[in-house]
C-alpha cells in the first residue's frame, strides 16, 4: 500500500471514532487499494498512555472496513480505554498498523527463537493448543530483550513465562505503521 493511502486510512480511523462520538460522518475511502482485503490493528494513545489496541491477523474484509471496525473496537471495547467524548479525541494519537502476511517461523527451541527474532521489525504470534497471543513490532520498544519479549508474550497467551513445549509454534509478520497524531492544540492567551 502506498503511504498516501495508508495515511488516508489512519485519518479515516480517527474520523470513524469522531462520527461514533457525534461528529460529522466519516466518508469511507473509495478505490481498489481500500477495497482490497487487509488486516489491521488500531492503537490509541492519550499522551504516553495506551488506551486501546484492537485488530486482526487475517484479512477477512476490505481494508477500509477492517480499519472502521477496529477503530471503533479500540475506542469503545478495549478494557484499557477511558470514556471518550468528541473533545477528548483531539488529544488522542491514532496509530494504524497494516499487517503483511503472517508466516510460520519454525524454531528448534526458545533460544533459537531469541537468536533469530528481529527486534523492532518482527511482529510475533505465539500459539499453543488453545492459547494464542500476538505482539506488534512496536512492543519491542518497551521489551527490547527477545527473552523478555517472549516471556511476556507467553503470559499474554495465558501460559507461564518460562513455558516451552515442542508443540508451541511461532509465526511472524511485518507491517506498515502510520500515525495520525493528535491535532496540535493552539495555545490560548488571555491578551
Amino acid at each position: 500500500m502506498r503511504s498516501a493511502e495508508a495515511t488516508t486510512l489512519a485519518a479515516y480511523a480517527r474520523a470513524c471514532i469522531a462520527e461514533a462520538l457525534g461528529g460529522p460522518p466519516a466518508p469511507r475511502p473509495a478505490g481498489p487499494a481500500y477495497d482490497a482485503p487487509g488486516a489491521t490493528f488500531v492503537t490509541l494513545r492519550l499522551g504516553d498512555r495506551l488506551i486501546g489496541c484492537i485488530g486482526g491477523l487475517t484479512p477477512v474484509e476490505a481494508v477500509a472496513d477492517d480499519v472502521h471496525h477496529h477503530a471503533l473496537a479500540a475506542a469503545f471495547q478495549d478494557p484499557r480505554n477511558v470514556k471518550l467524548n468528541l473533545a477528548d479525541l483531539d488529544r488522542v494519537t491514532v496509530e494504524l498498523s497494516i499487517l503483511g502476511p503472517v508466516e510460520p517461523f519454525p524454531v528448534g527451541d526458545e533460544s533459537d527463537a531469541c537468536a533469530r527474532l528481529v527486534p523492532e521489525v518482527d511482529g510475533v504470534v505465539l500459539r499453543y493448543r488453545d492459547h494464542q497471543a500476538t505482539f506488534l513490532p512496536q512492543v519491542w520498544e518497551s521489551l527490547p530483550d527477545p527473552e523478555e519479549f517472549l516471556a511476556r508474550l507467553k503470559k499474554k497467551a495465558g501460559l507461564p513465562a518460562s513455558f516451552w513445549d515442542p508443540e508451541l509454534t511461532l509465526s511472524r509478520y511485518h507491517l506498515e505503521k502510520v500515525i495520525d497524531p493528535a491535532p496540535i492544540q493552539a495555545e490560548v492567551h488571555p491578551w
